[in-house]
């Protein structure tokens, strides 16, 4: 007779959920680093792609690197909030075609946004400061993942260093 207990459905489909999550984010950093090379942003692109990719490979491979839950919950967490509020410091605006004024906030992807048209710039810029800001909430969604994989990953390097540095005690 055995005494462990069967695995718990739960349990399958989380397992399920993190492998589905995990090569979903490994196609799609690939998929951004390659579409996005020859942007006008190559740095940022690349890191964005980079880290949907590296934390695609760590959901994938749960067998190789163990990371204690509560922490890395709540490091994934935190810097998903504090990242993505901190995004809001960047912000760009842009005046273009029949004069269109938008101003964008948010990093690494753009998530709030206001703007106008009108006949000329400087109403249009006026208008514009006037308006609402939209929030896109598909896009608020990839920062917050964005965040939220930067945060595993740090909990990753840190599990790592520990593991090292209970491999070779000085």
């Amino acid at each position: 007779m055995i005494d462990e207990k069967a695995p718990s459905r739960w349990a399958a489909a989380g397992r399920t959920a993190r492998w589905l999550l995990g090569a979903l984010s490994l196609v799609c950093g690939l998929t951004w680093i390659l579409v996005t090379v020859h942007g006008p942003s190559v740095a940022v692109d690349v890191t964005v792609g980079a880290v949907f990719a590296v934390a695609g490979l760590v959901l994938l491979m749960p067998h190789r690197i163990r990371l204690p839950r509560l922490v890395t919950t709540i490091a994934m967490v935190m810097v998903a909030i504090a990242g993505t509020a901190a995004g809001l410091a960047q912000s760009s605006a842009r005046t273009g075609g029949a004069y269109a004024y938008i101003a964008d906030r948010g990093f690494p992807v753009t998530w709030v946004q206001r703007g106008a048209v009108a006949d000329d710039p400087a109403t249009a810029e006026r208008l514009a400061h006037a308006a609402n800001w939209t929030v896109d909430l598909i896009s608020l969604a990839t920062c917050l993942l964005f965040w939220a994989y930067v945060g595993m990953i740090f909990v990753v390097v840190a599990v790592l260093i520990r593991r090292k540095a209970e491999e070779n005690p000085r």
